[in-house]
């Protein structure tokens, strides 16, 4: 079970705060069933509401600052995603994003960004596709992310670049 203050990962929301356990006094919802109230760090404005019972299939832990180090320490040696034909690529995303996985997000990153490198090296626009994607696969790896190192979103790309960029000239 969850606890009150937890950060959690609750699908397209993102990194949630768990703000409190409760039971919903709304005509025709069971008064003893309990919820989470999530308020996600990104959408403040936001207010969700997930059974107890049934989160432990909807929510994940983030991940701790060690969990965050080790999985950029990592990013040079985490594979593209094998792709398949054009007509099955946005399916592929859509897994890799409903995976709630950081890895699986940083694979995204990964592939969707050699894929716009190599069609503006042909001479092809990047598609609009890769750029949904690519943009949602960053916003939920730089916001848990920033979370776990406890730094502003903003400044979460510059740093794994560095953090890289130092293993790649001390080998």
């Amino acid at each position: 079970m969850f606890q009150k203050g937890d950060y959690v990962i609750y699908g397209h929301n993102g990194i949630c705060c768990i703000q409190d356990i409760t039971t919903l006094n709304i005509p025709g919802v069971d008064k003893n069933r309990e919820y989470y109230l999530l308020k996600p760090v990104y959408m403040s404005s936001s207010t969700v509401y997930t059974p107890v019972d049934t989160a432990q299939t909807t929510l994940r832990h983030a991940i701790s600052k060690e969990e965050a180090d080790t999985l950029i320490k990592s990013i040079p040696d985490i594979p593209l995603i094998p792709l398949g034909n054009e007509k099955t690529l946005e399916k592929t995303y859509k897994e890799y994003m409903r995976s709630n996985n950081c890895k699986s997000w940083v694979q995204l990153i990964k592939t969707i960004y050699q894929r716009k490198e190599n069609r503006i090296l042909t001479g092809h626009k990047v598609t609009a596709l890769d750029s949904r994607y690519f943009d949602l696969a960053e916003a939920s790896l730089y916001g848990e992310l920033s979370i776990a190192l406890g730094k502003p979103r903003d400044e979460v790309k510059s740093y794994i670049i560095n953090c890289i960029d130092k293993i790649e000239t001390s080998h």
